[in-house]
């Protein structure tokens, strides 16, 4: 059996040689995003009768969250400035500790 062969050597020198960055602000927003259309769903969850529970816990741990529909809006918001405000920091570190 005959396979060809490829100059695969220095493509994986050439891409071990690179660092890899984050792009803090993307990576943020994404985090951001992803936590507001959690606890969206979790609110509609909990509107239904399934996870009853994990929106008490909610209620405890977020200072906004109500499962009203004021209570979930102002639920998203805070858990995305939570997750931005984490994530930011942790993209950025993540680039200092790369170079």
């Amino acid at each position: 059996m005959s396979t060809s062969t490829t100059n695969q050597d220095v493509y994986e020198m050439d891409s071990a040689s690179r660092v890899m960055y984050l792009d803090a602000l993307a990576l943020a927003g994404a985090a951001a995003v992803v936590s507001a259309v959690v606890m969206l769903l979790l609110s509609v969850f909990g509107a239904i009768g399934v996870y009853e529970g994990a929106v008490e816990m909610m209620e405890q741990w977020h200072l906004f969250f109500e499962p009203t529909v004021v209570g979930t809006v102002a639920g998203m918001v805070e858990a995305a400035v939570i997750s931005f405000v984490l994530a930011y920091p942790f993209a950025w570190l993540y680039n200092v500790f790369a170079r």
